[in-house]
């Protein structure tokens, strides 16, 4: 009964992968893959790469494991990157973890590996591992870790960090903290127990470090465990280096585009734990079919079917492939079962020339919906049989003429939302939290709506399961494919994600409400819900849809009742309970579209706020909310684009603000910043916020020098230090310890350094534990004007609705009196 339990499991786990991953769908291998899919089936290997981060992979070593070494390859990242920067949007937080998530998936379908997650939150950047298990609740993420390796079954566990200070990022600590750990306790049945109703004690042989040398730092020695990765792979026609650099270069909202490394490449690795190795990680471990009830039979058909192996006549090894899918489903391994009976599968599919798609006639769908599915296949192999015996346990029984598309209309259902199952709970700071915890490590959701089609190819049954997907041409990039999204039947947004509300005044807010479904005549009843030092009218309202996919706005008024400075959020439920859901997108052409549903919310604040300035002009970096942030205090925001910023008349503008990593990202900054020295010297102002100490195009920032380091305080309510006598501090709003309240993820990131005696520093502020540096802010009177260099984050407090991050602000971009 257990091993059924386990191969249960085991198929629900592996068939996921591959259809959620589904690196390359077999429908579309061509030889040279089916080849190298051919000589897989016959390596019995794992490897697990363990770390903390998307990007924190090593993709080279990974595309060698997963298509030289042909072991089957896994990178656990424990984060989804959600605390990190954004190089392409304005995206943070969850949205970026979802967008850094699709980048994994996206580098995985290149380098060959499978991807997988625990519940840890990227909550921003940590000095150290104990912080870091602090947030993320330590014994919750072990467990975690430890399911995924019994699920898995590594032969070896690689980690991309050393346990100490030498990993830097308290993230990287904690993951090789937490490999060693779940190494040890998944092999312990006395650890976790309640796992062992579905899963196994997992032993893997050994735990190493892939040391490293990158960042000013090389953990390499000759002494160490190396193995050569730089080989060339003719079916690929590529090395290992460049397909690692297209693999890295998924990574786009991180500005990792990588260039390709060809020649010898060696990668080096440190014994942690387990059984010693002398020369390399991978010595003495069986990896043959040899460890197998019957595997030795097994494995020479297989080499059989290699060495006979036609290019151009593929499905000449699909009679072979099925006697080997029969033996290997007589195996007594659950584990090597399931995973093998996938491959095979997936190849019988691929030689035999089947294309499949299931297509639905829209992209978005509402609970309760009909999804219309058009379900299209083709065979084009002259010498296979193929028929359709059922799609869906529908009988058909329909044979395929050779090389003609032939369709079938199905219906399924919109049971549920298609909210990432990570986000179906509210997170704390350091975790998501969802309840079933057999969903643990998958990348994304288990329950994607599918088609199942039983074949019979060559007069042998499979059966086949294919995803449904959205299919549009785009005139510059042609056939998109996209996952359908099915939302709640009425979602809502608002104008403004921060309504402000200076000294109190009455505002008004406007939120449009639409019928996401199929159906006419939806009534539904929606309060808002706020604490007592608001009043809202109306206080409840209702909606009447009468066509599919209407549109009802609704106005609200939103009035103080205390004038004491307030940071609160509004959200709105409805009849039942349930919280209203916006609808969300999330667009970019590397990665498929993004559909999540976040509770609709608005952060409300009645700070007491003067605000003399009436315009600026703002040159965008990377991307930040700030402009929409100014907008919404009153302020009169112009985007410039680099041209603008170098030839229009700037006198114009109260001040000029330059987004968050301008000098890493705009090529024309060398020439812009003495145009905005001129600016100021003529009596404006400039505020540039914070850049990174790589990469930089020009390190003429300011009027006087400085240079940018890598300093930072992560604890974000750390106390400030500020010299309250400063005019910054004083117009037009009087600055207390009290704005420094409420503030997100962080005070500030890379500070500046060597700081010329021109510049005031009038804020300082330290981590636990660490001196104070001064650093965050500096301000120079040059000519008639002021300029401003702020590292503080100001892009995650505006936008956040932080009151006293506005106050300050304003104050940075008036002139003193």
């Amino acid at each position: 009964m257990l091993k059924s339990i386990l191969l249960s499991n085991m198929l629900l786990f592996s068939a996921f992968v591959s259809q959620a991953q589904a690196q390359q769908s077999a429908t579309s291998w061509n030889s040279s893959i089916i080849k190298s899919k051919l000589e897989k089936l016959d390596v019995l290997g794992s490897v697990l790469y363990f770390a903390a981060h998307p990007d924190d992979e090593n993709t080279k070593l990974i595309a060698w494991l997963a298509q030289e070494k042909h072991y089957r390859t896994g990178y656990l990242s424990l984060t989804r990157g959600d605390g990190g920067q954004n190089l392409i949007g304005t995206e943070q937080g969850i949205e970026l973890g979802l967008i850094r998530t699709q980048e994994l998936l996206a580098a995985r379908r290149i380098d060959q590996g499978e991807q997988f997650f625990t519940s840890a939150f990227d909550f921003g950047f940590s000095k150290t591992s104990e912080e870091t298990f602090q947030f993320w609740e330590k014994d919750q993420v072990l467990r975690e870790a430890v399911w995924i390796i019994r699920k898995f079954q590594p032969d070896v566990i690689i980690t991309r960090f050393p346990p100490d200070a030498r990993a830097g990022h308290g993230h990287h600590q904690a993951s090789a903290i937490l490999a060693h750990e779940a190494f040890l306790a998944a092999a312990d049945p006395t650890k976790f127990p309640e796992q062992l109703k579905l899963v196994q004690p997992w032993q893997a042989t050994r735990l190493v470090w892939n040391t490293f040398n990158f960042g000013n730092q090389n953990t390499t020695n000759e002494n160490q465990l190396q193995v050569e990765i730089g080989q060339y792979n003719p079916l690929i026609g590529q090395s290992y280096g460049e397909i690692a650099a297209q693999s890295r270069s998924s990574h786009k909202s991180q500005g990792f585009g990588s260039a390709a490394q060809v020649g010898k490449a060696k990668e080096y690795f440190e014994f942690v734990a387990g059984k010693p190795a002398q020369h390399n990680p991978f010595e003495e471990i069986d990896l043959t079919w040899s460890k197998i009830q019957n595997g030795p039979t097994i494995s020479k058909m297989i080499k059989e079917i290699n060495t006979s192996y036609q290019l151009n006549h593929p499905e000449k090894s699909i009679s072979k492939l099925f006697e080997v899918l029969r033996l290997v489903n007589q195996i007594d391994d659950p584990y090597w079962k399931s995973q093998k009976s996938t491959e095979i599968k997936d190849l019988i599919v691929a030689c035999a020339g089947i294309r499949i798609e299931s297509i639905a006639d829209q992209s978005h769908y509402a609970e309760g919906d009909d999804i219309k599915v058009l379900n299209q296949l083709i065979v084009r192999s002259d010498d296979v049989s193929i028929l359709v015996s059922k799609i869906n346990q529908q009988q058909i029984d329909q044979k395929l003429d050779n090389n003609a598309l032939t369709s079938f209309q199905t219906v399924d259902s919109a049971t549920h939302f298609s909210q990432p199952y990570w986000l179906n709970e509210p997170n704390s700071i350091g975790r998501f939290h969802f309840s079933d915890f057999n969903k643990t490590g998958y990348p994304e959701n288990q329950d994607y709506p599918a088609v199942n089609f039983d074949l019979l190819i060559n007069g042998e049954s499979l059966q086949y399961k294919k995803p449904i997907q959205y299919k549009f041409t785009d005139p510059v990039r042609g056939e998109i494919y996209n996952p359908i999204a099915v939302s709640p039947k009425v979602t809502g947004d608002a104008d403004q994600t921060v309504l402000l509300s200076p000294n109190s005044t009455s505002q008004k807010i406007t939120f449009t409400f639409e019928n996401q479904s199929n159906s006419k005549n939806i009534s539904e009843t929606i309060t808002p819900i706020l604490n007592a030092n608001w009043k809202i009218t109306p206080a409840d309202f209702t909606l009447n849809f009468t066509d599919t996919h209407q549109h009802i706005t609704q106005e609200l008024t939103i009035q103080a009742l205390t004038k004491e400075t307030r940071l609160d959020t509004l959200s709105f439920q409805f009849s039942n309970q349930e919280k209203v859901k916006i609808n969300r997108e999330i667009n970019y052409n590397h990665i498929p579209t993004i559909t999540w549903f976040p509770d609709l919310t608005v952060k409300i604040s009645n700070l007491q706020l003067q605000v003399p300035i009436k315009k600026v002009g703002y040159l965008a970096g990377a991307g930040d909310l700030i402009p929409e942030s100014l907008k919404a205090i009153g302020i009169g925001v112009e985007m410039l684009t680099e041209t603008q910023a170098l030839h229009q008349d700037l006198k114009r503008f109260d001040a000029i603000i330059v987004g968050i990593r301008a000098f890493n990202v705009l090529k024309s900054m060398s020439q812009i910043s003495p145009r905005l020295m001129e600016y100021v010297k003529n009596g404006g102002t400039v505020i540039e916020q914070y850049n990174v100490d790589s990469k930089l195009i020009s390190n003429q920032f300011g009027p006087y020098p400085f240079s940018i380091g890598r300093s930072r305080v992560t604890e974000e309510l750390a106390e400030v230090h500020f010299d309250q006598k400063n005019p910054i501090f004083n117009y037009p709003n009087k600055i207390s310890s009290a704005d420094f309240d409420h503030w997100v993820q962080e005070r500030g990131l890379y500070f500046a350094e060597n700081i010329d005696n021109q510049y005031q520093t009038p804020i300082q502020i330290q981590d636990k534990n660490e001196p104070l540096h001064k650093g965050s802010l500096l301000i120079a009177n040059y000519g008639s004007g002021k300029f401003v260099y702020t590292s503080l984050s100001f892009f995650r407090q505006l936008p956040a609705g932080v009151p006293g991050a506005y106050r300050l602000f304003v104050n940075l971009l008036s002139k003193s009196k």
